[in-house]
């Protein structure tokens, strides 16, 4: 639509001024009725927990009754409360596992499901199915497949000469590997299709030039594929970052936390003090420390990335 100037409608006739108006007005509208909903929904279901959670974090509240309000000593209380240390390095610790394992796992399966190859539709479908799969269902299974007696991963590692198989998810030491190794399987399908999407924007004519001029396969991963995936790499990487902070249905479902502590997340903290023991105000503060963690480190790969691109 043209714009119209001031001088143009003051010289209009009354009737075409009107006429303006009322569709500059209908025109508007339409266009808060397409953000409103977004705007009320936000609002609602978003911007007021937010709110409210910061505020229970100074309280002491425990549904029943008045919150009441103790300032800073939820915060403190976090300090020095030793299973809440433990979640955190039981979070980093997946983190720290799950994000590069995923990475790779992913994107392995984006480059090999990117060529033509007979049934290729189908792969990327069976790829992607655990994704859309019940979380509980999952869990059932693998902890079947990870049972250190009967289970056929310890049946086949010692049918190729490991005679003490790790003991999984009865094990300290191997029950968050376990779950990292279920985490990634479970994902790699979803973040596989960003990646494919990243890959389809790669121009083959660098391909083709870096063939012409000698260059291996690896070469051109590394000299031309990795450098176009950069955006798909970084957004990747900050799903990756934010939802591998936030596990807690899969932990929920197969270890439940354990053995002991050992699988213990901040996640699953949150909720055991708020919904088990009823002490809402201090798991407001836990879940407070959480989100801080996840726009800390977002903000600095979004700094990593900005340099990086400079």
């Amino acid at each position: 639509m043209a714009t119209i100037t001031a001088t143009e409608a003051a010289a209009a006739p009354p009737p075409v001024r009107r006429r303006r108006s009322k569709l500059r007005l209908r025109n508007t509208l339409i266009g808060w009725s397409f953000i409103l909903p977004n705007f009320i929904g936000f609002g609602l279901l978003t911007l007021v927990p937010i709110v409210v959670l910061f505020y229970m974090s100074f309280t002491n509240w425990n549904v029943f009754g008045t919150a009441n309000w103790i300032g800073l000593d939820n915060y403190e209380r976090l300090i020095g409360d030793g299973s809440f240390r433990i979640s955190v390095i039981n979070t980093l610790y997946y983190s720290a596992l799950h994000i590069p394992l995923t990475i790779i796992v992913s994107l392995g399966l984006a480059l090999l499901l990117n060529n033509k190859l007979r049934g290729v539709a189908f792969f990327r479908t069976a790829a992607f199915f655990p994704y859309i799969t019940s979380i509980v269902a999952i869990a059932v299974v693998w902890n079947l497949l990870f049972s250190p007696e009967y289970g056929p991963i310890n049946e086949f590692l010692r049918f190729i000469g490991i005679q003490n198989p790790p003991g999984w998810l009865t094990s300290p030491e191997w029950a968050m590997p376990a779950v990292v190794i279920v985490g990634t399987w479970r994902d790699m399908g979803y973040y596989m299709i960003l990646f494919l999407a990243g890959l389809q924007t790669v121009p083959r004519e660098l391909h083709e030039a870096a063939r012409v001029d000698g260059a291996n396969v690896w070469q051109r991963f590394v000299n031309v594929t990795l450098p176009c995936l950069r955006p798909t790499m970084f957004f990747v990487t900050v799903m990756l970052t934010i939802n591998s902070f936030k596990i807690f249905d899969l932990i929920l479902v197969m270890t439940d936390g354990g053995p002991g502590q050992s699988t213990l997340v901040m996640s699953q903290f949150i909720f055991r003090k708020g919904f088990e023991e009823s002490q809402f105000g201090y798991a407001s503060a836990a879940a407070v420390a959480l989100f801080f963690m996840c726009i800390i480190v977002t903000i600095l790969q979004f700094l990593w990335n900005k340099k990086r691109s400079s």
